[in-house]
This record gives structure tokens, sequence and C-alpha cells, in this order.
């Protein structure tokens, strides 16, 4: 019980000190004269993070365990955080690197965790791990302009803050750092062929899968509220409508892994992901103020299916813990790398159109293959990198029972 309220606090915080930014990034542009290209340079910074350092875990998990180097990377949130109180465009980028450096290694830590601890309950907490992302992202995005508001912070004081939950969720996790040497830690005693792994055929429908659904969170997380600041609803506003949408991700990200196991393939899932998601950036195109609450809803939905689905591949399709670790580094790391593209290029896109029609379009254009991998994904196999040296020939990919 311990273990699990602890994995759940330090959840919380892997979206909260990222998701900050979007409801004063109009704040940000009129203090700093940030463009709109460069906004989404900002927002996608995390998310470059996310894909870049990924990479570096494992060679950090056998160096440090995988319940120290959780910790270390909560104290990457709280220095990240204080960065960004530093009067300067370049501590401000600095300081979002640091928060997503952090929050990069915890992401691929997470999957192997539940994997390791929790592999009787590994659907439950994965419902739970996804949740959590929601949880936080809502709190910070629907918090952060009526606390600046209510308190006389700027926006710099008002990002800084949400460092504070990390330190929260660092003295929960402290006790869970201490007696963990590195040898002990599943993740650092093997290392699988990680070639094997890359040359898997559902590793990468994983990976795609991981990276598109994460391209159109981040690009909606990031420009959102400043869609709906253009088209005339206030900051706190425009921070609620996408604190809203969080609240069908929670239920979404909970019920998934069940209906999963109910169904016989999680494909229809995926399609159901899709088709919502379509529905409301089709209702944002169409009616973006009258039905935003109708849009929010079914946005909401669509990606909380989608990250649960993305996330539970991750440890469905491993076959232990080792393989979870590198499975979760391969997915994260290169989807990341996939998904920071989507800020970045809805922001650009709407700075040289001067409107949002085609980034929404962009969006929807994405579903297509998002549906074709998810598709792939969702069939029940394990990935096995190296199987066929280890066992003389058998595919990389073995099949299993139906979730």
């Amino acid at each position: 019980m311990a273990a699990g309220t602890a994995l759940v606090v330090v959840a919380l915080n892997l979206r909260i000190a990222i998701a900050a930014l979007s409801p004063v990034l109009s704040a940000i542009q009129r203090s700093t004269g940030l463009s709109s290209a460069g906004s989404g340079l900002l927002t996608a910074v995390p998310v470059i993070c996310f894909g870049a350092i990924a990479f570096t875990a494992p060679g950090l998990i056998r160096r440090f365990g995988i319940n120290v180097l959780l910790g270390l990377t909560l104290i990457a949130v709280i220095v990240g955080s204080g960065l960004r109180l530093v009067p300067s465009l370049a501590a401000l980028f600095v300081g979002t690197a640091v928060v997503g450096a952090g929050i990069a290694v915890a992401n691929v830590l997470l999957p192997g965790l539940i994997k390791r601890d929790f592999s009787g309950h590994s659907h439950l907490m994965t419902a739970l791990y996804s949740m959590c992302l929601y949880v936080g992202a809502a709190l910070s995005t629907g918090l952060t302009v009526p606390l600046e508001h209510a308190t006389g912070m700027d926006w710099r004081q008002a990002l800084a803050l949400w460092g504070g939950a990390a330190a929260v969720g660092l003295i929960i996790w402290a006790p869970s750092m201490r007696g963990e040497p590195p040898a002990a830690t599943a993740a650092g005693q093997a290392r699988p062929d990680v070639r094997g792994l890359w040359s898997d055929p559902v590793a990468w429908q994983v990976t795609v899968f991981m990276g598109l659904q994460s391209f159109g969170y981040y690009a909606t997380l990031s420009w959102l509220p400043t869609f709906f600041e253009a088209h005339h609803l206030s900051s706190t506003q425009a921070g609620w409508m996408l604190s809203f949408s969080a609240f069908p991700g929670m239920a979404a990200a909970l019920l998934t892994p069940a209906l999963g196991r109910r169904l016989h393939r999680s494909a229809v899932l995926v399609a159901l992901s899709v088709g919502l998601s379509a529905s409301a950036y089709v209702g944002l195109l169409a009616a973006p103020i009258g039905g935003r609450y109708a849009w929010m809803l079914l946005l909401g939905f669509g990606q909380g299916v989608a990250i649960s689905l993305a996330l539970g591949y991750i440890v469905a399709r491993a076959p232990d813990t080792h393989h979870a670790a590198h499975l979760s580094t391969m997915a994260q790391g290169v989807g990341y790398l996939i998904a920071c593209t989507g800020p970045f290029s809805f922001g650009a896109i709407h700075g040289l159109t001067g409107g949002w029609h085609v980034p929404l379009v962009l969006l929807l254009a994405v579903l297509v293959p998002l549906l074709v991998a998810g598709v792939g994904a969702s069939r029940p196999r394990h990935v096995l990198a190296g199987a066929r040296a280890a066992d003389g020939g058998r595919r990389p990919s073995e099949a299993l029972a139906p979730e």
C-alpha cells in the first residue's frame, strides 16, 4: 500500500510543471515578446527532453538503481522550477529543459517499476499511473492563473510554485530510496539485445502509437488555452477549458485497462479513441465556443483512452522487467521525439497562417497513422529482443493468449 501510494504521488508530478506553461503562455508572449514559433518551441522543450533524455535511462538505472534515480528526477523538477524564477528568457528555457529532463527519466522508470513491483496488479497500477498524469495536468492548468491572480504573483512565480509539488513527492518517495543497491535493480542486472528490440515490428507499433498520441496531446496541452483566448475567453476561462478536459481523461484512463481485459482485442478501444478525438477536432473547427464543453469532453475521453493504451502496451508487450525497461526507453525516446514536433508545428503553422484551421486539420490527419499503429500494437504478443538467437529461431514477437 505504501509503495503504491508513493508511486501515485510521484506520477502526479510528471505533468504538473510542464502543463502549467500553457495557461500563462499568452502572458509570457506579452512579457517577453516571444513569437508563436518561439512559444511553440518553449512548449516543445520538455517533450524534446522526454525523447532525447529517455535514451540515457538504462545506463542511469544500472548506476543508481530505479528507486534512487526516481528520487533524483524529482530533484531535477524542483531545480528546474526554481530556475524559472530568474528574470531571463534563457533561464525560462533552461529551467523548462531541466524539468523536462527529470520527467523524461521518470517516464521511462515507471513502467519498469510497475512490471517489477506490481506484476500481479499491473492493469490497476497502469490505470492509476495514467490517471495521475491527467490529475497533475488538470491541477496546474486549472489553478495556475487563479493562484496568480489571488496571490498577486507574476507568471514566473506561478510557474515556480509547482516545484513545491515535486518537493512533497520527494519527501514521500524518500523512504523508498534507502536500501536499494544498484545491483539489486532488476532493470540493471541484464542487458537484453536492444538491437533485436529495434528490429521488432511490435516494438515499433507500440513506439509509433506512443509518439502519435503524444503528438496530439502535447499540441492541445500547449495551445488550447491560447486558442480559446483568441476566441474571446479570458485566460482563467481558457485554462479551465483545458483543465475540464482532464476530468473525462481521468475517467477514461481508469476504465480503459478494465475494458481492454474484457475485449478480445483492444483494437476496438483504439478506434474509439480516434473517433472521439476526430469528433472533438471537427467540433473545434465548426463551433469553437458554442460547443466547447462537448468538444473538451470528447477530446478528454479520446486522449485518456489513448494514453492509457500506450502505457499499457509498454507493460503488456514486455515479457519481463528487463524488456519493459528497454521497450519503455524505445517507445518513449522515439515516441516523444515524434511528439515534440506537435507543439512546435502547431504554433509555427498558426503563426504562418494567422488562423487555427490548418493546425487543427493537421491534428485530424495524424489520427490516420495513429489508428494503423494502434491496431498493430493491440495484437496480444510479446516483444522478445534477441529471442531468435536464444531459442534457435523463434520469431522476435511471440503470440500470446488474448489479454
